[in-house]
């Protein structure tokens, strides 16, 4: 878990360095983390096997849930405008996961409702407690905690930064919470272009 929190610190830490630099508006991440190989549920009731589906594109891997107050429509409504920003095709070569950490109140149906509140194509994904607690391990983020009362009402403290895989499967970046739009939109050509070979 200290790991897991201590990239978290480097990555934000990155982030304020690389937007000095006039570089990244991300956090680097060394070494990269690759693309974990999972198979969740989407928001048609379908079978998401992530690793395949997400091959060939820049892949933004977000854990959250609809009823965060905060980091979370934050960073969808950021995404969504900065991909309307982008030059055309551009917006083609990038896929949103967005993965429920909070399956008992998001049903697919309300996944799907909210993510449509951002951007149609962003992908919703949700699937057993147990599941998607694995998943956040292979990534190499915090498992979500309930936090609160019992009674439903309840908050879960979850991870607040984007992972982005870009074509060769590796997350290079990270974006923690405060990426703004110009973030985004200063980003995103680069990570469709970057190939990563220096």
């Amino acid at each position: 878990m200290k790991l897991r929190f201590g990239l978290l610190l480097v990555a934000s830490a990155s982030l304020a360095s690389a937007q000095q630099a006039g570089t990244w508006h991300g956090g680097l991440v060394t070494p990269p983390l690759p693309k974990p190989a999972f198979v969740l549920t989407d928001t048609s009731g379908a079978a998401f096997d992530f690793r395949h589906k997400t091959e060939g594109y820049v892949t933004l891997l977000f854990f959250g849930y609809t009823y965060c107050p905060d980091q979370c429509p934050m960073h969808m409504a950021n995404l969504s405008a900065a991909l309307k920003r982008l030059p055309a095709g551009m917006t083609d070569q990038v896929k949103l996961v967005f993965i429920t950490t909070d399956p008992a109140r998001d049903s697919p149906a309300v996944l799907r409702h909210w993510l449509d509140l951002f951007d149609r194509n962003f992908i919703g994904l949700t699937g057993t407690e147990r599941a998607i607690e694995a998943v956040e391990r292979a990534a190499g983020v915090p498992v979500a905690v309930k936090t609160g009362p019992a009674n439903g009402n309840y908050a879960l403290a979850h991870a607040t930064f984007i992972l982005a895989y870009s074509k060769d499967n590796l997350a290079h970046i990270i974006y923690p919470g405060g990426v703004s739009t110009d973030d985004w939109a200063h980003d995103l050509p680069m990570l469709i272009r970057e190939t990563w070979m220096r």
